[in-house]
Formats: C-alpha cells, structure tokens, sequence
C-alpha cells in the first residue's frame, strides 16, 4: 500500500512540476508581431467568419432601438458597426458610449473573439454628440495654413472620439475641390492639391499618433483610424454628370469626373500618397465615377494604384451602399466591387442578402478565395494595430475632455486663424470696444455656425448645439458701456438715429453632400432683406459670412465697409469676435478662388490665371488682408 501510496505521491508531483503548456492561441498574444498575429488568426477562421468581418452595418439596421442585445453579431459573425449621419439618435457621450459597448460585449462572444470596429463620421470634431468640440469645417482649416493646429485638432477628436470608445473616423476628407458649386466644398481643405495634401497629412498624423502622456495597450500602434477619403478624383467632377435617375437634386456629387490619367494623378492622387505614407490603415471609395466607371467598380486604380504603387497595407472600406450603384444586378454589383478591391462592404440594410450572395460568389468561384483572404488580412491588420484585440471598449476616463476648456480654446484658436479679412475700409475693423452703441442683425444659431454633419447629416438651423454664438461673443468682447442691439432681420424698429457700427451676419444655411449642390451662389434674399434694413441705421457697416464656399458678393461689396469671410466656424463663435475687435490679426487666406459671378463657375487655380479685368475673380487664390 505504501508503494503505492509513494507511486501516487510521485506522479503528482511529477505533474505539478511539468513545465505548463500555454493553449492561448498565438493571435491573442500582444507580445507578437501583427503579420504573425494576422496569419495566426485567418488560419483559424471559418468562410463565414472571414465574409462577416467584410461587413460593415448600420447600427439602426442591425439592432433597432427596441432589440438589445444585438444578437445578430454573434450569428453573423459581423465584423463591423457605423452609425450614419442620419442613424444616430443619440447626442449625449453616455449615449454614444454604451451604444458602442453594447456591440463589443456581443462582438467578444463570437468563438474567436474578434472584436468589431465602431466608426462614424466626425468631420469637424465628435460632432454626433452635443457637448462635443466642432471645429471649423476644412474649409476654415485651409484658410489657417496651418499643419500643427490641424494636426492637434485630429488628435483632439480622436481623443473625444475614444471615450465614448469609437475609435474609426470617416474623416478626413482630402478631396481637391475644382467646383465650389459641389456640396462638399466645405469638406475639402482647398481647391490647391499641394495644401490638401499637406493639411490632410497633419490630421491624419494627429489622429493617429498617441497622446502625449498615453500609454498603449501592448502591441498597440495606432491610436485610432483615419479614413481618407474619397477615392478618387470626387472633387472634379463634371456639373449635371450624374445620372437624373439616382438624385434629382444632385448636380456634382457621385458624377463623372472626365480627365484624363495623367490629370487625375496630378491633381487628386497626391493626397493619397501622402496619407499612406504617413500610416493611414483605411481608405474610403468615391461615389464619383472616372470617364462614366463607378469607383468602386475600378480594379486598376483601387488594386493596382492604390494598393500596388502606393503601397497601401489597410483596407478599402465602400461608401454608403455605394456598392450598390456599381450594377442593377446586386450580385453581380457585389463580385464586381469585391474583385476590384473594395475590402469592406458599408451596408444601410439587408445586410443578411449581402452576405449570402458573398458566400454564394465565393462557391460560385467568382470571388476567388484569395481575396478574401486578402481583405480580411488588410482588415485585421488595422484591429491588431488598434489594440482593439486587447481593449475594445475605449478609455471612460478620456470623458472629461469631451468638450473641455483645452479643447474649446484649440477651436477658438482655429477660428481666430480661418478668418479671411476680404475688404476694410475707412477703418471699420478693428473694432473700438467703447463704441457707443452696435446693431447686430442676421444669423444668432451654433446649429447654423457649424453647418452639415453637425448632430445629423444635414445640420441643424436651430441654435441647438452647445457653444458660442458669434453674437454671444461679440456681447462678451465689449467695453460695460457699450450698448449691442440685437434685431434677426435688421429693422430695429424701437432704435432712433444712427448707429456708429453695424454687424451683419449673413450665410448660407447647413447642408451636406449633394443637397447642397447649387448652380446660384448669391446670397439669400433674406440676407439681402437684412443687408438693406441695417445699412440705413449705422454709420461703418461690417458683414460677416458664414458659408461653405465663396459666395458671389458682387452687387453688395461697395456698399459695405468690411466683409469678413468666417466660413463654417463651428461651436466657437468667441473666436471671431477675438479677431473682430482686434485682440488677434486676420491672419487667414483664400483656399478657394471667389468668383464675381456665377458665370465664371466653375473657377480654380487651374483655369483663373489668364483672367483679367471684369473676366477676373473678386479675389484671387491665397487673397486675405
């Protein structure tokens, strides 16, 4: 008995002193390089695994309000969530934030773990949360010249991106826009490829890169994921191209840009290289079509320029059902983008029908297995660098940056520096902030100030948003005894005699993508209303312009004293009354050429140099005072 007692003794101490095997699979193991990890991983996984990470749903289609938890990721197997501009419903951080939890915690329950990645368009700061810190829109930036205040301002949202734990940006845009009528005018930085380049390279940097101070989770090299976009040549395209079918009311935007390759590489292919070069891991298709074929049906330009000269080591994420567009037949639309290079699928709904005409390509041989695996690999090659294998669910302790004192002073810095000084005469600017009396007349909105892609897609009118309006700062800038009236339409009934100084606000309100395609840039005939209220009750009359593009001014130049072009300013409408009284310089210049009028549209750089005379611009290319 005792022999055997000394037996037992001996194999358990033999099994206790074993060197232990570790059955974590290499892919979970941060200490890892990322290519070993990708392999890892892939090997591992299912036909239906690797078509779910292609997938990226809108949350209102995957999950209604109602259904929590979203079961439909595990059954899936989905790789990916976005909320789009109109999808949201929730303007709180709390709100944004348990949203995105909830899609991880189901995400972590697939039987590899694959965590899912979150993404939304935030193109001027979190502007789905109120609260949130808007900067100028591009176009503003542009007019800063400035690459380390857009570098910070990348990294600013990213940071108030991450608390509410979403970590992809739609953004930025790095469009070279040749026709300011196009919608997304706002949205590019500048009609000059050289300065979009230079500007969309700053924040993509800014976004990326760690926070001084952060520490990454192991393995982590990416702090969150930029998406420049729209590849390619969606800035150029030609007026009325687009079939009338789709959007009647789309004039440019998702049209046909007709160049040829050598222009379209001069012009709109920079941005590109430059953004991979500086690390971007997510590129998103164009809508547009080049010489009448849809972008994401363009094998040589996505696989064979961007991916193969460029050397783009992320992925290609489609537009909005922009894979729809490519054919009437969705299958045939599907095989079609798939081959050409689109990696990622972003769907609005049935995304269930998607994936089945995937897996059905797949076995049909018209998706060859290889690129599959090709775009799952680009897929989570950016997961891994993420960190998101390792923390899915962001940094609540980043919550107190939302919308804090550090962040709001960058914005008003930016809007300090956007501002463009078009016309002063008679000294009307800067501002005496002892002048007796001022009457302000116009626009009284943040909704309005921040423009599209503000709350919802399209904008707010309402001056709901949390900020600064221009008015508010104004008040805030003058001496205690300085009177500021304030009358929306410029009357001022109850007011007797001759104010020193009046301030029009005047502009265009919000709008997005090809709902603000417009052939007529002239100011509304409510500004206009306002424009001749208001110049009979004051001496010195000051407008300033709230707009996503150069607007023709042509007719009201002479009879004010000072326009102020302030594009998009966002929630911070101090800083315009900082430059306004002169606590800072104009600093700001031209990203776009202003036209004299609507016939010499569309004008840029490339075709204005000849123009003399009456046929010239109002303002050249890089004007400011």
């Amino acid at each position: 008995m005792k022999r055997i007692i000394y037996i037992l003794l001996f194999v358990v101490l033999l099994v206790a002193c074993a060197p232990k095997t570790d059955d974590t699979p290499l892919y979970k193991d941060p200490g890892q390089p990322v290519e070993a990890r990708v392999e890892d991983l892939l090997s591992r996984m299912s036909l239906d695994e690797k078509i779910g990470q292609m997938v990226q749903v809108d949350h209102n289609s995957i999950s209604p309000y109602y259904k929590f938890p979203p079961s439909e990721i595990v059954k899936y197997s989905i790789g990916s969530i976005l909320s789009g501009g109109n999808s949201s419903g929730y303007y709180t951080l709390e709100g944004w934030t348990g949203l995105a939890k909830s899609y991880e915690l189901e995400a972590v329950k697939t039987p590899l773990g694959i965590p899912l990645i979150f993404g939304v368009d935030s193109v001027h700061g979190f502007g789905h949360v109120n609260g949130a810190t808007i900067f100028p829109h591009n176009i503003g930036l542009g007019a800063t010249r400035d690459a380390e205040l857009v570098r910070q301002i990348g990294q600013v949202t990213a940071e108030e991106m991450r608390a509410a734990g979403i970590p992809w940006n739609f953004a930025p845009c790095v469009a070279v826009p040749q026709d300011i009528r196009w919608g997304r005018t706002y949205e590019g930085f500048s009609e000059d490829t050289a300065l979009v380049s230079e500007l969309s390279t700053a924040y993509i940097q800014g976004f990326q890169s760690m926070p001084e101070g952060t520490e990454p989770t192991e393995g982590q090299s990416l702090y969150a994921l930029a998406t420049p976009k729209h590849f390619i040549g969606d800035g150029g395209t030609a007026w009325g191209s687009i079939p009338q079918y789709m959007y009647h009311q789309y004039m440019l935007d998702q049209g046909d840009t007709r160049v040829d390759e050598a222009t379209l590489r001069r012009l709109y292919l920079p941005p590109y290289q430059a953004a991979v070069d500086s690390g971007a891991m997510s590129v998103m298709v164009s809508y547009s079509s080049w010489n009448g074929v849809k972008m994401h049906a363009q094998q040589y330009l996505l696989t064979d320029v961007l991916k193969g000269e460029l050397g783009f080591q992320g992925f290609v994420i489609s537009d909005y059902d922009g894979i729809k567009q490519v054919d009437p037949d969705y299958y045939q639309a599907v095989v079609t983008s798939i081959n050409a290079g689109v990696d990622m699928n972003m769907i609005s709904d049935k995304y269930q029908a998607v994936i089945a005409i995937m897996k059905q390509a797949v076995t049909n041989g018209d998706i060859p297995q290889e690129r599959i695996d090709d775009a799952v690999r680009r897929i989570l090659r950016a997961k891994f660098m993420l960190g998101l294998f390792e923390n899915p669910y962001g940094d609540p302790s980043l919550a107190a940056t939302v919308g804090s004192p550090e962040h709001r002073a960058l914005a008003r810095q930016a809007v300090r520096e956007s501002l463009v000084l078009l016309k002063n005469e008679d000294h009307a600017l800067p501002i005496d902030k002892n002048v007796a009396t001022i009457l302000v007349a116009g626009i009284n909105s943040t909704g309005v100030q921040a423009g599209g892609w503000t709350l919802d897609w399209q904008g707010e009118e309402r001056d709901t948003l949390e900020g600064t309006t221009i008015l508010e700062g104004i008040q805030e800038a003058v001496g205690p005894n300085t009177q500021v009236l304030y009358d929306n339409l410029g009357e001022f009934a109850s007011f007797s005699g001759k104010a020193p100084l009046g301030i029009a606000i005047l502009g265009e309100m919000p709008y997005a993508e090809g709902l603000g395609d417009k052939a007529d840039l002239s100011l509304y005939q409510l500004d206009l209303n306002v424009l001749q209220a208001l110049r009979p009750k004051v001496e010195q009359l000051i407008v300033v312009l709230l707009s996503g593009r150069p607007l023709v001014i042509t007719d009201q130049y002479q009879s004010v004293d000072a326009w102020v072009a302030a594009w998009l300013p966002g929630s911070e409408g101090e800083g315009v009354s900082d430059v306004l009284f002169g606590d800072y310089p104009f600093v700001g210049k031209l990203p776009y050429t202003w036209p004299r009028s609507n016939d010499q549209l569309p004008l840029n750089i490339n075709n204005a140099a000849d123009l003399t005379g009456c046929d010239a611009p109002l303002f050249p290319y890089g004007y400011g005072l």
